[in-house]
């Protein structure tokens, strides 16, 4: 029993040596297995874990030597470490280059790669440098403070410390972290609650002092452990509710302060790059081996019914042929298309994306070497699910791929896509989505040129489904523009408008796929259709991938199907139809020589003939004949001119009060009580109020029935004078009631400035009846020749193409619900 019992005493002094390292270790790995919630795998939790196990053991080995010495040791154990688990992560990646390469790549973009990483974030070098460096100097940290000074409670900071960084990388990305919280308290609990090794328990530290003083420390130390309770609970009373509010709050992603991997101008309109690669076709990008399984693939993906003749230019077919895509671009903004991605750095396995729900879904796997292409884009077929020898960063809206360090001539990388076919026989039948989620490809910018708004018209007319819209405007851009590989670059509005009403003698009605692309895209929104365009290459499945093969192509979103291509290109051999044909665009200004001449009518009426006693006829009209049918063609032609203004006022006003949406129907009557205004000769300044407009049209009103009626007063006819002496003073019904009724427009112009989206069709209905009472109003107070002059002044017509110009805006927007909406 004797025996037994220094045994014991050893065996309990161990474990009381062994809590706090224990407890040390244990949180410093808490933090690692936080933190590995949004890794891919467990290896991160691992390599943390064993950096927290031999920071700790380190310092326990190396109590015994003098403090100054410790770091060093500690850090070239770390340094081994660090290298190890960098090594580990480069083999799991599959990343090439030495170790000395890889470990100077990851010191370097350590921290922007970890916070602008996808989650699930791939343990790679850049990824795990930082977490394992952060644990090991933690570990150490907290032993030489706990185990050397002493101070336990002291020494848990630093894991702690670690502990909440976790949390904040992890941020919104995990599920709440309770199991590990909770796990931390207890840890650190433990080692707290285990006593200190310096005195065997009936050992008194007091014991030697006199009674007085001994009994003076005691109260100083339960004063002390008095204060330092009170102390605790009142922090846990203060902080405790605020603590408890943020567990169910959404915390802070620190990923938003960090910006994302950027693009070059190229990269993000490489559509621009397909006239270049197009005046040199022999140029070589790329080389590719390809392999498909599961899916059987169709003998095209365009969803026109003629596929391409050859598998080697033509889309993915039977015959071996694939279509790599190299960027897709959603945002269009009236001048060019981009991209517009947000690109985060990923590993070898992207996230998966879910296909449609009516598309068969094949793999394909290739073997690219990157030759002559330069840029940041890198190639691959829809949609990629995991690339190997190359780090990547990608965009899982767009699914475009990039390479942060740029492409080099020989770069060779593998990837494997999920190429998605959608059915065929449910096209026709299909609907398109609507709302927010795709209102990005939906999108139209200002200032698209009429004629191409009557072309979409017309199109979208004789074809009512989706699917039937989508193949007019295919086989309509097939049928009458030629491909030119000369073709100037450009896809801006006015661009597309030469490219499919320009002269074909000058130029216009050719383009390259750029053109074609682009113009499908923007007629398909114009009719309703969600559309993009994308940038790429047709290619065999083997073999080097030339400038030549790179186009452009248009998608279009179905329900059910996904994005479906469609190839707007003529088929080979083919000769254009004139436009005319099918379309004639309108101009707005007709040029002279479509006006009447004053000899037309000559022209078409018999010869004149002479008198009997007068001089022979010449066999020219005489003087009197010209005189008349100059005068009747001039009078024909002042009519015409008159009647197409009155017309297109008309128009201009039914436009503005009937067509759009409720916020544009509410700034169009407000437009027409501006424009009312004007022709009154009371206009009114953008700088002001919309309420001070209203009080500027009251006052308009007012004084325009007061003249009204003094000048029917002064000529005697004030009761019987027509419609300028009885309605500007005696209509009860648009009389003063008319007043508070401009105010009320004003309020719900206001309301459409902050808020345009809460408009109702009844505010917009009310604003149209406010608007057209008040003009009638305004226009009965004026003189008789004044009001014929009203309908046809052409000053409205001509603020109201200012106001389509790109750079301002047709509705009154938040920021701007002062003055006059443009």
């Amino acid at each position: 029993m004797g025996r037994g019992t220094p045994v014991v005493t050893r065996v309990v002094r161990v474990l009381r040596a062994a809590a706090v390292p224990v407890a040390l270790i244990g949180l410093t790995a808490l933090a690692g297995v936080v933190l590995g919630r949004v890794y891919a795998g467990d290896l991160l939790t691992r390599l943390v874990i064993g950096a927290a196990v031999g920071s700790v053991l380190v310092s326990v080995a190396t109590r015994r030597l003098p403090s100054w010495l410790v770091a060093p040791v500690s850090v070239a154990a770390m340094a081994g470490w660090t290298l190890w688990s960098l090594r580990l992560a480069a083999n799991h990646a599959e990343l090439p280059g030495g170790l000395l390469e890889v470990t100077a790549d990851a010191a370097r973009n350590g921290i922007p790669r970890l916070l602008t990483a996808m989650i699930p974030v791939e343990p790679a070098p850049d990824t795990v440098l930082v977490p394992v460096v952060a644990a090991w100097l933690a570990g150490l940290a907290g032993a030489e403070v706990a185990l050397r000074a002493g101070r336990v409670l002291l020494g848990y900071l630093p894991p702690a410390g670690l502990y909440a960084a976790a949390l904040y990388v992890v941020g919104p990305n995990a599920e709440p972290a309770v199991g590990a919280t909770v796990a931390f308290v207890a840890v650190a609990a433990l080692g707290l609650a285990s006593p200190p090794d310096t005195a065997t328990a009936g050992d008194d530290p007091t014991a030697s002092l006199t009674p007085r003083v001994r009994a003076a420390v005691r109260l100083r130390l339960a004063a002390s452990a008095a204060l330092g309770v009170a102390l605790v609970v009142g922090l846990v009373a203060v902080l405790g509710p605020v603590v408890a509010g943020q567990v169910d709050g959404r915390p802070v992603d620190p990923r938003r302060y960090v910006e994302p991997p950027q693009v070059q101008t190229l990269d993000e309109n490489p559509l621009i790059r397909i006239s270049g690669w197009a005046l040199h076709p022999e140029q070589k990008l790329l080389d590719v081996s390809t392999e498909r399984s599961g899916a059987p693939v169709p003998p095209s993906d365009d969803a026109s019914p003629e596929p391409e003749p050859d598998a080697s230019s033509g889309p993915a077919g039977t015959g071996g042929g694939v279509r790599i895509r190299l960027a897709v671009l959603s945002d269009y903004d009236g001048v060019t298309w981009r991209v517009g991605a947000t690109y985060r750095n990923a590993g070898r396995i992207l996230p998966a994306a879910t296909p449609p729900r009516d598309s068969t879904v094949g793999t394909v796997r290739q073997q690219i070497t990157v030759a002559e292409l330069s840029g940041r884009l890198l190639p691959a077929v829809a949609t990629p699910q995991e690339v190997s020898g190359a780090r990547v960063a990608y965009d899982p809206a767009s699914g475009t791929l990039i390479r942060p360090e740029g492409l080099t001539p020989g770069l060779r990388y593998a990837v494997t896509s999920a190429e998605e076919h959608p059915d065929s026989n449910l096209l026709a039948t299909a609907n398109v989505p609507a709302g927010d989620e795709v209102a990005r490809v939906l999108r139209v910018a200002d200032g698209v040129p009429d004629p191409m708004r009557r072309l979409a018209a017309q199109l979208a007319e004789e074809n009512g489904a989706p699917f039937a819209r989508a193949l007019a405007i295919e086989q309509f851009l097939a049928e009458h523009y030629r491909v030119a590989a000369d073709a100037p670059s450009g896809h801006a509005y006015p661009n597309l408008s030469f490219f499919l009403f320009g002269p074909r003698n000058g130029g216009g009605q050719e383009g390259t796929s750029e053109q074609f692309a682009a113009a499908f895209a923007v007629l398909g929104r114009l009719s309703g259709l969600p559309t993009r365009v994308v940038v790429g290459f047709r290619a065999g499945g083997q073999g080097p991938v030339l400038a030549g093969d790179a186009y452009a192509w248009p998608e279009v979103l179905f329900d059910g199907l996904g994005w479906v291509s469609f190839d707007p290109l003529p088929r080979p051999k083919s000769e254009p139809r004139p436009v005319e044909e099918d379309f004639r665009p309108t101009p707005e200004d007709p040029p002279p020589s479509e006006e009447p001449a004053p000899t037309v009518e000559p022209s078409a009426s018999p010869e004149p003939v002479a008198a009997p006693n007068g001089p022979p006829s010449s066999g020219r009209p005489s003087t009197v004949v010209l005189v008349g049918a100059g005068s009747g063609g001039l009078l024909l032609l002042v009519g015409a001119l008159l009647l197409t203004l009155l017309a297109m006022r008309r128009s201009l006003t039914r436009t503005r009060l009937v067509q759009g949406d409720p916020g544009q129907r509410i700034a169009g009557a407000w437009r027409e009580v501006t424009d009312a205004l004007r022709l009154a000769g009371r206009p009114v300044g953008d700088d002001l109020a919309a309420t001070e407009v209203a009080r500027h049209a009251r006052q308009a009103l007012a004084e325009a029935r007061a003249n009204a009626s003094a000048t029917a007063t002064a000529r005697g006819d004030a009761t019987d004078s027509g419609p300028t002496g009885s309605s500007p003073t005696g209509d009860g019904a648009t009389g003063s009631g008319d007043e508070p009724a401009v105010d009320e427009l004003a309020a719900l112009l206001n309301r459409v400035g902050f808020a345009p989206d809460a408009a109702a069709a009844d505010q917009a209905a009310r604003a149209a009846e406010v608007a057209t009472a008040y003009v009638a109003n305004l226009r009965s107070a004026r003189p008789w020749w004044r009001r014929l002059l009203w309908s046809v002044h052409p000053s409205p017509l001509h603020r109201a193409r200012q106001s389509r110009h790109p750079s301002q805006s047709p509705n009154p927007s938040p920021g701007r619900p002062r003055g006059l909406p443009r």
